[in-house]
């Protein structure tokens, strides 16, 4: 059976800080997950099942360096092996026993995982995370009854500002989306000369602002905005903030959700700026939830078919990258 192609990606599945002393059960593309640290402090992520009895490994704990399963208490090395059975003290069991291990890294505040042995080698890229003059706040997790791409899609579409977002994103005197740009990249595509009028921008905004916006989206699951709003409406020189949206497809149907902010703020605490964010999203959530499907549709053969307009650029820009990469979890 071949690889789906989402399982040669990384996907987030956790705060980097949530992974401890004790085992974490997540969840991705269908697949339950434990994650624990070994002796050196590193994050494993493996198949939450012991390959004795099936029972969940994230039901056990950390013992020396090593994860515990709750049943018959077998140890397993950072490496997948077991190296101890208590019923067999005098055991050594052979390369074979072993739990399944998946590969896994930390980046931009979270943990990540790849389900396939072979694919992309490396997080998707968030350039902000490496300067060194903008201050990095991570938002969520936030739980989600719909699909990743749903998601991911509602992050591109500025449409919907002056309804949604009414009187902090936009208002509804203000909602013409000016023509703005798409052109592909290697790893997705971008949208350019995003122009939206904004009565609250930002945590800082002083005043009403058109603001200038910047997409990208390098990864199924994943699209970075840059937003330049006019200098003279806000209290801090050089203010520009990059935000990005970091999906976990949980199942088809459910996600979990992050953002990373990445800006020259270094005076308001983490809780101002992600109640900031929590107010934005769970604007969007419920909307987000209504929608029917809620597997993105993309396909001929949809269920449903959309209606689109010019307005919706991104979006079908989007869709269509889906169908290139041969995405199939979330879709329809």
């Amino acid at each position: 059976m071949a690889v789906p192609v989402e399982h040669r990606h990384w996907h987030p599945v956790a705060l980097a800080t949530a992974v401890g002393t004790a085992p974490l059960a997540v969840q991705l593309l269908d697949q339950a997950l434990v994650l624990w640290r070994d002796a050196a402090g590193a994050v494993q992520a493996w198949a939450d099942r012991c390959p004795h009895r099936g029972a969940a490994l994230s039901l056990g704990c950390v013992r020396g360096g090593q994860l515990e399963c709750p049943y018959h208490g077998w140890r397993f090395a950072g490496s997948g092996q077991v190296v101890v059975v208590p019923a067999l003290p005098d055991f050594t069991p052979p390369a074979s026993h072993r739990a399944t291990v998946f590969s896994c890294t930390e980046r931009h505040g979270l943990v990540w995982v790849r389900l396939a042995d072979d694919g992309e080698a490396q997080p998707p890229a968030f350039a902000a995370e490496d300067e060194p003059r903008l201050r990095k706040v991570t938002c969520g997790p936030y739980d989600v009854a719909t699909s990743a791409p749903r998601i991911v899609e509602n992050f591109l579409d500025m449409a919907h500002f002056g309804t949604v977002h009414e009187d902090w994103l936009g208002d509804r005197d203000h909602m013409a989306v000016p023509p703005y740009q798409v052109q592909a990249t290697p790893t997705g595509f971008l949208a350019t000369q995003c122009l939206a009028w904004q009565p609250k921008s930002s945590l800082h905004a002083q005043t009403g602002a058109m603001v200038e916006y910047t997409y990208e989206v390098n990864a199924p699951y994943t699209a970075v905005l840059t937003k330049v709003p006019d200098p003279a409406t806000v209290a801090l020189a050089d203010f520009r903030e990059s935000i990005a949206l970091f999906v976990c497809p949980v199942t088809p149907e459910s996600s979990r959700v992050w953002f990373r902010l990445a800006m020259n703020d270094f005076e308001s605490p983490d809780s101002s700026l992600q109640a900031f964010q929590y107010t934005i999203f769970t604007q969007d959530q419920p909307v987000l939830e209504s929608q029917r499907p809620r597997r993105l549709p993309i396909s001929d053969s949809a269920p449903v078919q959309e209606l689109h307009c010019a307005a919706d650029r991104s979006a079908t820009a989007y869709r269509r990258h889906l169908r290139a990469l041969g995405i199939t979890h979330g879709v329809c």
